[in-house]
């Protein structure tokens, strides 16, 4: 199970997605975001878990692999903590939002560092979701995701973890992942060289394999 991060969609997880299995791989939107409903009420970090939680439910999917990139692992972290027993393995790839520049501005600034980094393909998708998505969700969105306190969750979190960063990432740099460390149980800690941000959209591959062997090594049952 794989979510996007804010302001996108499923769409620049794709690279990634493509390339794991065997098995079922799930790349949903979250309302509001890429192919999804719009509802009028912008959705916070909980709603989305329990959306992802129902999602699964009704999928019949159990103990999954669940990655989210971003603000998606903001997401897959509350999913970890309200539904354990649907989580067999958390992966969160560039996680939001570290406590140092846990405002608005202070992740805006982040952001728009991290696009000297990104891949200039990139835009048409980026464009695209930013458009679906519109303004006010996305404003709105960011306002919830630096309210969410991931960091406090973390000792909640009771499943095999790994925490997966671009080298260039500004918005999850090295010392936010080496905090997080410190409150999760067997975690591990991968670095893709060369990549910022969008791991997930720029070196899909090593993502994905950085993922299947975490999964295959850590987390057999999942």
């Amino acid at each position: 199970m794989l979510l996007h991060g804010l302001a996108v969609s499923h769409r620049y997880l794709m690279p990634t997605a493509r390339r794991l299995g065997p098995g079922s791989v799930y790349v949903p939107d979250l309302p509001g975001f890429g192919l999804s409903g719009k509802p009028a009420v912008v959705a916070d970090v909980g709603a989305h878990a329990a959306t992802v939680a129902a999602l699964m439910d009704a999928l019949g999917i159990g103990r999954a692999a669940v990655l989210g990139n971003s603000f998606g692992g903001q997401v897959a972290a509350e999913l970890a903590v309200r539904r354990p027993d649907l989580v067999g393995a958390l992966i969160l790839v560039g996680p939001t939002t570290d406590p140092a520049a846990a405002t608005a501005w202070g992740q805006t600034r982040r952001l728009l560092h991290d696009l000297i980094y990104e891949d200039v393909r990139q835009i048409p998708i980026l464009a695209r979701d930013i458009r679906e998505a519109g303004t006010r969700r996305i404003r709105t969105t960011l306002r919830h995701a630096v309210a969410d306190d991931i960091y406090g969750k973390l000792p909640a979190i009771h499943v095999p973890t790994m925490l997966l960063r671009g080298s260039r990432d500004p918005i999850a740099p090295h010392s936010w992942l080496a905090r997080m460390t410190v409150r999760l149980e067997g975690v591990s800690v991968v670095t893709v060289d060369g990549a910022a941000h969008n791991v997930v959209t720029t070196a899909g591959a090593e993502t994905a394999a950085a993922v299947r062997s975490f999964v295959r090594s850590r987390a057999p049952a999942a």
